[in-house]
């Protein structure tokens, strides 16, 4: 309703003005006041939502105006009035003062509309930022509980793999120390799911004889088979070449693919096969094949399956769990390594996920190069491990003193300022959530009395505010738990190895 009258009010201002204009005359100036015209739609209509109307209303008073001019001011009414110029006279200072306090009327307007604005979208973006550093602190917080098991996890499993375990044990501890990792990176992928939507995953590729890293994961999925029943097959050509290739990921990739094969069929086979299509240049295609004899997918799912948290149905959901990541995390890979994943499918028949990769063939020379394993001796060295949790102590205890490290233990940031002040040490690893002080503030304490000690944090968080705040307390570098043994001992020895 008001905005009919609105419109009415103008179209019937916009005839008055005409109207006046063709009684008064040319020489009575009255169609100053379609000056003030062409500014009222601003006043009355919204410039987001109603531009359209804003254009038609401030064209009108042009148009009636172009009427007048046209007809010389004589379309409505041919009568001649006296005295005027003194009409004129009125008239114009009437117009201008009203145009003047149209404009400084529109601009306080406007500016209050601007400043509500503004108010409104400081609230949201702090609201924004509010929410974001929950949420990072929520990450972060949970990124540390199971980061924390999982480096004891891995780093046991390095212990009794460097051990002289008996030749029946060394599998299962391969295997064992294989799933920690691939923990790990499903764990890190989930904690940076947005950097993977984006597609900008780095991979790091290296020499890899992929038949030998393909039957770890036949290793690993062969129980749950034998659980359900059903069969696991492996095929791989013979003649594949050494290649290069990120096999973290492209084990994330296939792990994904075999789990979710395996939990959707009930009977019969999940059959992982890997062909040699081309083979030139120095290159090899490579065709992957995941098939399973399971559930199958409705055609019109096989689009909606790679959107995150997205499941086939809430019956799939409800029957089988999983968060709804696993795929969208393959594609993100799979599309990383200049390919792309396809699917042939068909309900209670079974499933086909394939892609094919072009890789760059290695030699055995760039093989043994990255198998080499480096010797490490520290022997005189000290370092101050700061830790407060047991197991973690255990497990880096063993790998320090391994490599001939003296190793002494701190369980929370004040201990070890005052063990810094009373002690010499070459190095400290420093954790960075501990009761009493944590990492950053037991780091700047210690700067303040010795700035040239290493100190490396022992975090388990990837968020890059956490990496900042690293740098700002005075720590030289960081270690990602759960750590590399050899990145561990590799930094460690860049640190150390001048001092």
């Amino acid at each position: 309703m008001a905005q009919k009258a609105r419109v009415i009010f103008l179209v019937m201002f916009n005839l008055l003005i005409t109207f006046l204009s063709s009684l008064l005359g040319k020489e009575a100036s009255v169609d100053f006041f379609f000056i003030f015209a062409i500014g009222l739609p601003f006043a009355f209509f919204s410039f987001s939502r109603e531009l359209c109307k804003i254009i038609i209303f401030c064209s009108l008073p042009f148009l009636f105006w172009l009427l007048l001019y046209f007809t010389k001011f004589r379309p409505i009414i041919d009568l001649d009035i006296h005295n005027s110029l003194y009409i004129s006279n009125i008239v114009y200072h009437i117009s201008i003062t009203t145009t003047l306090l149209l404009v400084v009327f529109q601009l306080i307007y406007y500016s209050y509309i601007n400043a509500r604005l503004n108010q409104d979208a400081h609230h949201t973006k702090e609201e924004a930022i509010n929410a974001s550093d929950a949420k990072s602190y929520f990450l972060s917080t949970m990124s540390h509980e199971i980061r924390t098991p999982l480096n004891a996890v891995i780093g046991l499993s390095h212990i009794l793999g460097n051990d002289n375990p008996r030749k029946d044990q060394v599998q299962n501890i391969e295997a064992l120390n294989y799933s920690g990792k691939i923990l790990l990176n499903l764990l890190n992928n989930v904690l940076d799911f947005s950097k993977m939507q984006s597609s900008k995953i780095d991979l790091d590729e290296i020499p890899t004889d992929l038949s030998k890293a393909i039957k770890q994961i036949k290793k690993i999925h062969e129980a749950s088979c034998f659980q359900k029943g059903i069969t696991m097959n492996l095929e791989i050509d013979e003649d594949i070449p050494m290649v290069w290739l990120d096999i973290v990921r492209f084990n994330q990739v296939i792990n994904n693919l075999v789990s979710n094969a395996i939990k959707f069929t009930k009977k019969g086979s999940v059959t992982l096969r890997i062909r040699k299509i081309n083979l030139k240049d120095e290159k090899v295609v490579l065709l992957t094949e995941i098939i399973d004899t399971g559930i199958g997918i409705p055609e019109d799912k096989q689009d909606t399956i790679w959107e995150a948290f997205t499941q086939a149905s809430s019956t799939t959901n409800r029957l089988y769990g999983g968060t709804g990541l696993g795929l969208p995390i393959v594609k993100n890979i799979v599309e990383a390594m200049d390919s792309d994943i396809h699917i042939d499918s068909k309900p209670n028949k079974g499933s086909r996920f394939y892609f094919n990769i072009e890789l760059k063939i290695a030699t055995l020379e760039d093989l043994r190069e990255t198998e080499y394993k480096k010797e490490y001796n520290f022997k005189g060295k000290k370092v101050l491990l700061v830790e407060d949790n047991q197991i973690n102590v255990m497990v880096c205890k063993q790998i320090l003193e391994k490599v001939k490290l003296d190793v002494a233990v701190a369980y929370d940031g004040l201990e070890a300022v005052n063990m810094v002040k009373e002690n010499y040490y070459d190095i400290i690893l420093m954790d960075i959530q501990m009761p009493v002080m944590d990492g950053y503030k037991a780091s700047k304490e210690i700067r303040k009395f010795n700035k040239y000690i290493p100190i490396l944090a022992l975090s388990a968080s990837v968020f890059m505010e956490v990496k900042n705040k690293i740098i700002e307390s005075g720590m030289n570098g960081f270690i990602f738990k759960p750590f590399d043994v050899d990145d561990l001992l590799n930094q460690i020895e860049k640190f150390t190895l001048n001092k």
